[in-house]
């Protein structure tokens, strides 16, 4: 997950115009922005819709004292990783 302390920006990438772009929180519309990038400022689950190029894949914003990252690939045993803490 993404920690409001690295100062998170989402960006939607898609067909269409930029001023299309629907965000979703929890799961809930968004309503308060419809730029195709903004800094999150608060915790949860974000995602984006763009209606020639659908809905996007979530992804979580944490605001938690301490969180362990592990990068966002398939891992196998074996294969060098670093760890933020």
């Amino acid at each position: 997950p993404a920690v409001l302390w690295d100062r998170v920006t989402l960006t939607c990438q898609g067909s269409g115009t930029a001023g299309a772009t629907t965000w979703y929180k929890d799961g809930q519309r968004w309503g308060q922005n419809r730029r195709d990038r903004f800094t999150v400022t608060e915790s949860g689950t974000y995602t984006c819709d763009r209606s020639s190029s659908g809905l996007s894949p979530a992804i979580t914003v944490l605001n938690d004292q301490l969180v362990l990252q592990v990068p966002a690939l398939t891992l196998l045993e074996g294969d060098m990783v670093t760890l933020r803490c």
